[in-house]
């Protein structure tokens, strides 16, 4: 395939414009045409007529965008992204409530523990939400008010199970919103959900001892 490859570099960068050219003549073979300028630093590739990006993906209706190909399906806009961090932050308010009420409710000495650690769960939870909210808005759109339902229940393995379940649920949907954000280049955002997802698994490991267990992939326990 005759590729014409155009690496724009400023002297400083010339280095990493060598380095990138020779990663484009292993991906390309031998038969690329080189113009180096001194004016950017962004890298294109572009295809003669008729002919597919290296990397798109080539079926029999054509070749797929790579965007349409990436490992969690398409790349969300950012209305979209509104969406699901509103969702997400739905699933923080039922977390603030659960962990409120559970922690008060659970009786036993063999709850105290973990009762008392539900109490700094309800905390971190609400900085969780705060964060979300500054995230949507600044997304420009409006942060949700409704939270997800929250399980009822006087069994305190009950109210742990379902805590234990929504931060499955809830780690799983943070580690999509990750690559999400990044494909949407959001990186600030996608390092926010980072620190959010390092108290969710305290959270997750907390819960999982708590009920005698070892703790769940999200992966593997939200059945994705």
């Amino acid at each position: 395939m005759n590729t014409l490859v155009r690496l724009w570099f400023s002297p400083a960068l010339r280095k990493k414009a060598e380095s990138a050219w020779h990663t484009a003549e292993r991906n390309l073979g031998s038969h690329a045409i080189v113009t180096l300028l001194s004016s950017a630093t962004e890298i294109h590739l572009f295809p003669f007529p008729g002919e597919a990006m290296p990397s798109q993906r080539t079926t029999d209706k054509g070749p797929v965008p790579a965007q349409k190909t990436a490992e969690r399906g398409t790349t969300l806009t950012r209305k979209q992204l509104i969406d699901r961090l509103n969702e997400d932050l739905a699933r923080e308010y039922q977390a603030i409530i659960a962990y409120i009420v559970y922690s008060q409710v659970l009786k036993g000495p063999e709850y105290m523990s973990i009762a008392q650690e539900l109490q700094t769960h309800a905390s971190e939870e609400l900085n969780h939400a705060l964060l979300i909210s500054q995230q949507i808005d600044y997304l420009g759109g409006m942060p949700t008010v409704e939270p997800k339902q929250v399980k009822t229940t006087d069994n305190p393995e009950e109210m742990l199970r379902a805590d234990l379940n929504n931060e499955v649920e809830t780690i799983w949907n943070y580690r999509e919103r990750v690559r999400q954000c990044e494909q949407l280049q959001e990186f600030a955002i996608a390092e926010h959900i980072r620190e959010i997802l390092k108290d969710e698994q305290e959270h997750l490991i907390d819960l999982a001892t708590a009920l005698g267990e070892d703790p769940p992939d999200p992966g593997e326990a939200a059945g994705r």
